[in-house]
């Protein structure tokens, strides 16, 4: 195979301190904002917010696509202060985001100098990329750059595989325009540290395996240590994310896009993220959600450690209005998310997953010296039991309640299965602690000599 992986497992600094981000923020913003998913009181029926360009059928306006292509006559968000979302993503605990550069609509948020379409060409006339990659550097949070190869303004892009020399001219100038705005990404944002791909999937793109395996070896050697999903091109045969050798294309595995893992182990050892909407499906700004469910704080606790606990990051989706303000939904998680955060950022940051039994009861994770429980269901046993291997080297010594400090009382439990040989612990829950969301009880390890006896249970 000639056009598999470029890379294999990575473990230099960029992917430890990958590993490491626990919660990061997406923001979705661009000219699909100002209609927010509706315009003149119609809306589309089953369209997300960001691809509201595409809808078609009886009650889209008259001439959409031209109307909305227009959209960049009026963009000004004059009330985006990107500062401020930086102060809230620091607030809400993220280490990373990822920005919309360029979305399906091929308006660019930076003055691309191979493009007609960006917001030189708006009332904006800001470098919004550039402010975004300022303000969160500024602020400690790397960013990750979005880029949607699928590109509705550019006239060479095309869904298809064609013999049309006229179509195929307009391609290879398209697959030209598109290299040029990636390394002009990466000339103009240094601090810049991966990018995120979009759109990939057309059979145009599949077909061009030779210059995406071309392009991706340039845009490594361009920017030592950049970080690239599974998600920017397939191999020879059509492979996507995977290469039909089953080997990840890229650093980490991006196909977790509103779901997640089922377990562990099929992750085969991969570094990946997670990817959410607070809605069922809006990256978007979506004027008016209906009676559309949108998660909670607890919600997205719950998922992020879930993510965690599987050694990935969890990234919540925001997006802006038309103006550029986050939402009060958005805001009102974002402080709640990032309040418990602060308080149980040891089982956050640092721990990942842990060769321990699951249990019903929430999220394990780990930092080698210590086990978090994360309790997302709280027994009415007033016990938390975990199951620890018979040869386990190190088993708890004391529990605690992370958050607090509060010592908890920790013992060593025989119930007597027959064939099995494994340890049980139970911690107990105080009846008068008093919890409102999910909280993380901290486990610290020790010689399995100085483990907590069977008759005598440590009161702590």
């Amino acid at each position: 195979m000639r056009f598999g992986p470029l890379v294999g497992h990575r473990d230099d600094e960029a992917m430890r301190r990958f590993r490491r981000y626990g919660l990061g923020q997406f923001i979705h913003f661009g000219l699909y904002s100002i209609p927010g998913n509706e315009w003149h009181g119609e809306r589309p029926a089953s369209l997300a917010p960001e691809w509201i360009r595409a809808w078609s059928g009886p009650n889209a306006p008259e001439d959409w696509p031209q109307t909305y292509d227009r959209l960049n006559e009026v963009f000004d968000p004059t009330e985006l202060d990107a500062r401020e979302w930086a102060r809230q993503a620091k607030r809400m605990g993220a280490r990373y985001m990822i920005f919309t550069t360029k979305h399906h609509d091929g308006f660019a948020l930076w003055p691309s100098a191979h493009s007609d379409y960006t917001v030189a060409q708006s009332p904006c006339g800001r470098d919004l990329v550039g402010e975004v990659v300022d303000a969160y550097t500024a602020e400690g949070i790397d960013v990750f750059l979005y880029f949607s190869v699928l590109d509705w303004h550019h006239p060479g892009y095309t869904t298809t595989v064609t013999d049309d020399d006229a179509e195929r001219a307009g391609w290879q100038d398209f697959l030209e325009y598109t290299r040029a705005q990636l390394l002009e990404l990466l000339d103009r944002y240094p601090a810049a540290k991966g990018l995120w791909f979009d759109g990939t999937w057309d059979a145009s793109w599949v077909a061009s395996y030779e210059f995406t395996h071309r392009l991706e070896q340039e845009l490594r050697e361009r920017r030592p240590g950049l970080i690239i999903g599974s998600r920017f091109r397939n191999d020879e045969h059509g492979a996507r994310h995977f290469d039909s050798n089953g080997r990840l294309l890229g650093d980490y595995e991006q196909g977790w896009e509103r779901k997640l893992p089922a377990d562990h182990a099929m992750l085969d050892g991969h570094d990946w993220d997670g990817v959410m909407t607070i809605g069922p499906n809006a990256w978007g700004f979506m004027r008016d959600t209906g009676d559309q469910y949108q998660k909670t704080a607890d919600d997205l606790i719950d998922l992020l450690m879930r993510c965690r606990s599987m050694g990935g990051n969890l990234v919540v989706n925001f997006g802006p209005d038309g103006e550029g303000r986050m939402t009060p939904y958005e805001g009102k998680i974002a402080e709640q998310l990032g309040g418990w955060v602060r308080e149980n950022a040891d089982a956050v940051y640092d721990a990942g997953h842990v060769d321990l039994d699951e249990t019903p009861l929430g999220w394990l994770t780990g930092d080698g010296d210590r086990v978090f429980l994360t309790i997302v269901n709280r027994p009415v046993t007033g016990i938390a039991r975990l199951r620890f291997p018979s040869d386990a080297p190190r088993v708890p010594v004391s529990a605690r309640l992370l958050a607090s400090g509060r010592e908890l009382e920790l013992r060593r439990t025989d119930i007597g299965f027959d064939l099995d040989a494994a340890i049980h612990y139970d911690v107990v829950i105080p009846a008068d602690f008093a919890a409102d969301r999910a909280f993380v009880v901290e486990i610290a390890l020790g010689a399995a000599s100085a483990g907590v006896s069977d008759r005598a249970a440590a009161h702590m």
